[in-house]
């Protein structure tokens, strides 16, 4: 059994009133566009998380929506960038900022600036601060050198959450106030456990998918270097849901895809859809009947 190591409290999380509602969005790449049909759940019900904690591709997508962006218009704005490989480069290039430089330096050619992209790739009326949202906001990301969790809930948001989702290998760590961050997915992959207290009901959406399937040849570099980072993510889940669970945990069948199929995204969206009407009963069980 592997060691948990203690999470870090979020910062003046005791000044944040009691939500009824907490919703963690976890880590997973691109099977993390699964969140948006969860998220166009709340809309449809009106049942609105009041606080959302967020690792690596869910911290991108909480803070899309806790920005006031909905579901649906997420939805849309993530098929119309993932409709294919050239209209993905041609949506990058139309908000492209500055040299090339910025983005990749040619003498590490596998990393790549994280704050950069994020900032490039977020819809338009995204918060540039966690004080602009509309709804509270915690991310997690992994303090390199500090070996262990670092939550962050106030200041710059596009650093934040590209810290949160800066993979190794991909993207470069990302300097927050003296510390170097990575993907929080090493250390707490799906945070659920950030809203206790801060939330009555709280409910998580696991995205990491179950193990990979067996195929009959080896995993290529990046396959492999991409893929043990899952392997790590699906044991940390594993573990925490045996000392605590949420109220509520939905988790789509997306195992299937692969962390960089974000050009699948209507698939991933289809094998969503019997998660969402999961979500969606479960979010009436505990809020609809109990308004009745």
């Amino acid at each position: 059994m592997i060691a948990l190591q203690p999470i870090e409290t979020p910062p003046q999380a005791e000044a944040l009133p009691k939500a009824e509602f907490g919703l963690a969005l976890g880590g997973g790449g691109a099977r993390g566009l699964a969140h948006i049909p969860m998220l166009e759940a709340c809309d449809e019900l009106g049942v609105k998380p009041g606080v959302i904690s967020g690792t690596s591709i869910g911290a991108l997508a909480g803070a899309a929506y806790a920005s006031g962006i909905s579901g649906r218009e997420l939805r849309d704005y993530c098929a119309g960038m993932f409709a294919s490989r050239t209209q993905a480069v041609k949506s990058i290039l139309q908000r492209w900022n500055g040299s090339l430089w910025d983005y990749w330096n040619p003498l590490t050619p596998s990393l790549i600036n994280c704050v950069k992209l994020i900032e490039t790739v977020m819809p338009v009326g995204t918060a540039k601060t966690f004080a602009e949202l509309r709804i509270p906001l915690i991310v997690v990301t992994t303090d390199f050198y500090g070996q262990k969790a670092h939550v962050i809930r106030e200041g710059e948001l596009f650093p934040a959450i590209a810290a949160s989702a800066a993979l190794p290998a991909l993207f470069k760590p990302v300097e927050i106030n003296g510390r170097f961050l990575i993907d929080g997915g090493f250390v707490n992959p799906l945070p659920c456990d950030l809203l206790t207290g801060l939330a009555r009901v709280v409910a998580a959406i696991d995205v990491s998918g179950s193990p990979a399937e067996e195929r009959d040849k080896p995993p290529g570099t990046m396959e492999t270097m991409i893929g043990s980072t899952q392997i790590a993510l699906q044991t940390i889940i594993a573990e925490k849901l045996k000392c605590a669970r949420p109220d509520i945990l939905i988790a789509p069948d997306v195992a299937r895809f692969r962390v960089l199929d974000f050009l699948k995204a209507d698939e991933i969206w289809a094998a969503s859809q019997p998660a969402k009407e999961a979500f969606k009963r479960a979010l009436e069980a505990r809020f609809k009947r109990a308004s009745a």
